[in-house]
């Protein structure tokens, strides 16, 4: 097992550059950007701070986000390979019953960075969350994808899903009555329903705001060359790191609360052992039977639905 943690940026870059497959800096994601070298990082996925005073966040504001992206953004782009890509998965800023959609900011941030073209805006749909009261209860954030340049890696086999008609035959032309299913199985799309790592999900770690496995596989699969190098700068549960052992790749990821470090470095040992259970991301979302407990409707409640 080739794996290093280093509280040192200088340490934790040169250990990187000299080959070791997973590294780990425990402290401020800057301080290491900064001393990456240029064109070095062929798929950075992560899940920035929100700046909603979450346990693990020290602002409440908007603008600190847009400020601290405004940073953190060129530098990310400096450190892609050319054909590599971005990946940044955010949400809602919401406060006082009020929804800023963060994708805005960072998408305004990279369309003046010309070396990067966004190739989608996906849509992360979960089941499960907050119920709202006085507006609709959030069940999806996003995920842009940008790369840098137009010569990018992009593995669609890699991701393909079960066809939900594998019978369908084309109707007319030259193909008519020929299957027209891909034997291969079908484009995912751009709305990824993966449920959200919530209650007793099998990966439920000791972070409050964990994104599932199954989500940064999908980009890893796609966008990531097998033993390409994929980067979190904000890594947090190492979801991202996990996805990039289990399916070959070097990971570096940084995470400045020691706590989080400390449980990332964990769970990834384990993901080296085999011992980290994860949810693919194309296993059917699972529908009760009407026989289980969880199923039957209560007597006392008032809901009539045609």
């Amino acid at each position: 097992m080739d794996f290093k943690t280093y509280k040192s940026p200088i340490r934790a870059v040169g250990s990187l550059n000299q080959g070791t497959n997973t590294v780990l800096f425990a402290g401020d994601c800057m301080e290491l950007i900064r001393l990456i070298p240029d064109n070095s990082i062929d798929l950075t996925i992560t899940s920035p701070p929100y700046c909603m005073g979450k346990e693990y966040e020290s602002s409440e504001s908007v603008d600190d986000f847009i400020a601290a992206h405004e940073a953190v953004l060129p530098e990310v782009v400096r450190i892609t390979r050319d054909g590599g890509s971005i990946c940044w998965q955010v949400g809602y800023h919401v406060h006082d019953k009020t929804a800023y959609p963060l994708d805005y900011p960072v998408f305004a941030i990279m369309a003046g960075i010309k070396e990067v073209k966004l190739r989608n805006r996906m849509v992360w749909s979960f089941g499960h969350g907050l119920h709202g009261t006085m507006r609709f209860s959030g069940r999806h954030e996003t995920i842009l994808w940008f790369t840098k340049g137009d010569d990018y890696h992009f593995d669609l086999d890699a991701v393909r899903v079960a066809q939900k008609y594998p019978g369908k035959r084309h109707y007319k032309g030259p193909k008519k009555g020929e299957l027209s299913g891909n034997p291969k199985g079908k484009n995912p799309g751009d709305v990824w329903e993966i449920p959200n790592v919530k209650g007793n999900h099998i990966e439920k770690e000791g972070h409050p705001c964990q994104f599932p496995v199954g989500l940064a596989e999908r980009c890893v699969r796609a966008l990531c060359p097998d033993g390409g190098i994929v980067f979190d700068p904000y890594m947090g549960s190492a979801s991202s790191g996990v996805a990039a052992i289990v399916n070959g790749r070097r990971f570096l990821g940084a995470e400045k609360d020691a706590k989080y470090e400390g449980l990332a470095h964990n769970r990834l040992l384990r993901a080296y052992d085999g011992a980290v259970p994860f949810r693919p991301a194309d296993r059917p979302i699972r529908v009760p039977s009407s026989q289980e407990a969880v199923a039957r409707r209560p007597e006392h409640f008032t809901e009539v639905f045609q």
